[in-house]
């Protein structure tokens, strides 16, 4: 059974005296995702909720991530009290991935397939931006870019990636 919500968003730390705190965003529109009014739950990683709902009151781009701020947290040492790590949204909210695309979380465990064999396991994405895949290879882990050229294709339903290694990546 897949979570109810979606981490869309990684706190990374108070920001200011106001109660905004700087998140590390982890989905490709973040310009449709952080909008006031938007209803946010902390969640684990697994996507069940661990906290209250909070409503965003501001959000915008920032260094390093996105600065948001919530209604009801008008303080640091409110915004220091929740002890979440990541923010999730209803996946009803969400535009769900289109073709070629996969839900960060459904990255772990996907196969990653160059010239029709498979070469690995994928682990997790990196990089702020989302620039890196992470993939284990015979127990070691290489960290290859995630993005065309190198990203060919991306099949959600059977957890694969397709990918276009120059030669000798993997052996650096």
């Amino acid at each position: 059974m897949e979570a109810a919500y979606l981490a869309v968003a990684r706190f990374l730390k108070v920001h200011g005296l106001k109660g905004a705190v700087l998140v590390e965003v982890l989905t490709d529109s973040p310009e449709e995702v952080f909008v006031v009014g938007r209803r946010m739950v902390p969640v684990d990683e697994s996507g069940a909720p661990v906290g209250e709902e909070l409503v965003l009151r501001r959000a915008r781009p920032a260094a390093g991530g996105w600065l948001l701020q919530f209604h009801g947290v008008r303080t640091r040492t409110e915004a220091e009290r929740m002890n979440w790590v990541w923010l999730g949204v209803s996946r009803g909210e969400l535009t769900p991935p289109g073709p070629g695309q996969m839900y960060l979380h459904e990255v772990d465990g996907a196969e990653v397939v160059s010239e029709g064999r498979v070469i690995g396991i994928a682990r997790e994405v990196v990089g702020l931006h989302g620039e890196l895949l992470a993939i284990e290879v015979e127990g070691k882990e290489h960290l290859i870019p995630f993005r065309a050229p190198i990203v060919r294709s991306i099949d959600r339903s059977a957890r694969r990636i397709e990918v276009d290694l120059p030669p000798g990546l993997l052996e650096l």
